[in-house]
């Protein structure tokens, strides 16, 4: 089964699909009617191990998120995830009700399923065609907070007795989304504080101590009844961006649970489904599915974007770029929890439009991104800079390795100009280690070992990552990290040129 797994994980990569597709597969595959032929009906341990994955992907896509990426689009993907989920579960519901003859109940669950966007589809496709910040922000920041709102409409519509009126419904996802933030954010501001002052035993624990942190926002955001995926995706993302010691090895525990989350989700969910059963619900899919895709995604982006001067080609990706992932299926499974009438149909309609608008949208994103001109020539990499306190020396060791596409190569390490108490203290290139001297010009593919006194720490990572994005002449030609701006104005030098034979090691 782990063969199997990994398999899927390199054509997926390899294909440009969604790696979704392949682990559905796997799950009906050997599930019933299947060459496994496992019975599985439990829906409610589904819908459980589907949130508790849920918890785990939204932790690691939190962890990633750019701040500096995603600010500029922060009210573009509120608005999006709000009011564009409330106009894309009206038309894709009229369009369940009245051209494939459901009931208000199941079409307006229908509706509110397949309103949320799944962001690990969209990346996984589009991760070879670099974008403009602003589309891959506001795609990044609506998956994040979609689900939120999405899930309560579920609940609402899902529970047994007449549905809620429209005004309580939205003061429920108000009261839920506020209270969810304030959580993630207090969480997530206390753990980094935390983190940051406090030395553990062993490298190892920060990354777990990282998911702990994020998971203990989603039950706190759940106990006081508000969103747990809000506080959970914020109280991450705040995490993400708070520079915390061994950062690269937190995102890349993060990575690897959230594949096993997806790996287990998506096989649980393909084990669900029973294939004979899906052939009468076909064609209801892929009409729902063509109405969400070409009327009810296009206006949800253009109507929630109208306040805001966005080009029409990048509003037009983000129309298609609407693909749906692991969160509808599973959302599927709560009507059925619930004992709602004709919720089997419900979750085999959604089932049949995630597979096939995935396979349609997946392959053609890249295509259409470099169609309307979106896809242009990709930035300077950023470092991946590693910290490690030393709490005897008062001082950070900081590990920084030079990718392709960082403009740190050819920089000499006398021109990198770090402030006093911080030194290039080794460089490793083809396996040899060997010490700097001023004239030892870097190349791509060289760590570095800098060691930095605690009071120049940040000073030190933002001087590095200023030249890994400007080069040499970083701060005279506007990069940020080495100049700064006085009270009248004027600019002037923050980071002084030292010669590094005679910098003490403070």
């Amino acid at each position: 089964m782990l063969l199997i797994a990994v398999a899927a994980v390199r054509i997926s990569s390899r294909s440009g699909l969604p790696s979704l597709l392949l682990y559905l597969g796997i799950g009906v595959a050997i599930g019933q009617d299947g060459i496994g032929n496992v019975a599985f009906d439990n829906a409610e341990l589904t819908q459980v191990i589907g949130y508790a994955a849920l918890v785990v992907i939204l932790a690691e896509g939190g962890l990633g998120t750019k701040w500096k990426e995603i600010k500029p689009a922060l009210p573009a993907a509120v608005v999006l995830s709000t009011v564009g989920v409330a106009v894309s579960v009206g038309i894709t519901a009229a369009a369940a009700h009245y051209l494939v003859g459901l009931d208000w109940r199941q079409a307006l669950i229908i509706g509110a399923v397949v309103s949320s966007t799944d962001a690990a589809a969209v990346f996984s496709v589009l991760r070879k065609v670099p974008l403009p910040s602003r589309v891959t922000g506001v795609l990044e920041a609506e998956s994040g907070f979609n689900d939120a709102p999405v899930v309560i409409l579920v609940v609402a519509f899902s529970t047994v007795g007449p549905i809620d009126s429209w005004y309580v419904l939205v003061g429920t996802i108000a009261m839920e989304l506020a209270i969810g933030a304030a959580v993630g954010l207090g969480v997530g501001f206390l753990g980094a504080f935390g983190l940051r002052h406090i030395a553990l035993p062993a490298s190892g624990l920060y990354p777990i101590a990282v998911m702990a942190i994020a998971v203990t926002a989603y039950a706190a955001g759940a106990l006081a009844h508000g969103s747990g995926f809000l506080a959970v995706y914020l109280a991450a993302m705040v995490l993400g961006n708070a520079k915390l010691p061994h950062a690269p090895a937190n995102r890349g525990f993060a990575e690897g649970l959230g594949w096993i989350a997806q790996i287990g989700m998506f096989v649980l969910l393909g084990l669900l489904v029973t294939p004979t059963k899906l052939a009468d619900d076909f064609w209801p899919a892929v009409v729902i599915g063509l109405v969400l895709t070409v009327v009810a995604r296009p206006m949800e982006v253009w109507v929630s974007l109208l306040p805001f001067r966005i080009p029409w080609q990048e509003k037009a990706l983000m129309s298609w770029a609407g693909l749906r992932g692991a969160v509808p299926i599973i959302l599927a499974t709560i009507p059925m929890v619930s004992g709602i009438e004709g919720s089997e149909r419900v979750f085999n309609i959604v089932f049949v439009l995630v597979v096939v608008y995935t396979l349609v949208q997946g392959p053609t994103l890249p295509w259409l991104a470099r169609a309307l001109q979106l896809g242009g020539s990709s930035e300077a990499a950023d470092l991946g800079v590693e910290s490690a306190p030393l709490e005897r020396l008062r001082g950070h060791l900081l590990s920084i390795a030079i990718p392709e596409g960082s403009k740190m190569h050819g920089v000499e390490v006398g021109e990198l100009r770090l402030p006093a108490g911080a030194a290039v203290t080794l460089v490793v290139r083809d396996e040899k280690s060997f010490v700097p001297g001023p004239a030892t010009v870097l190349r791509y593919k060289d760590e570095l070992l800098v060691v930095a006194t605690d009071p120049v720490r940040d000073a030190t990572e933002r001087r590095l990552r200023a030249v890994g994005q400007g080069g040499k002449l970083a701060g005279w030609l506007g990069t940020a990290g080495s100049t700064a701006v006085s009270e009248r104005g004027h600019r002037q030098r923050a980071l002084p040129h030292i010669p590094f034979g005679k910098r003490t090691s403070g």
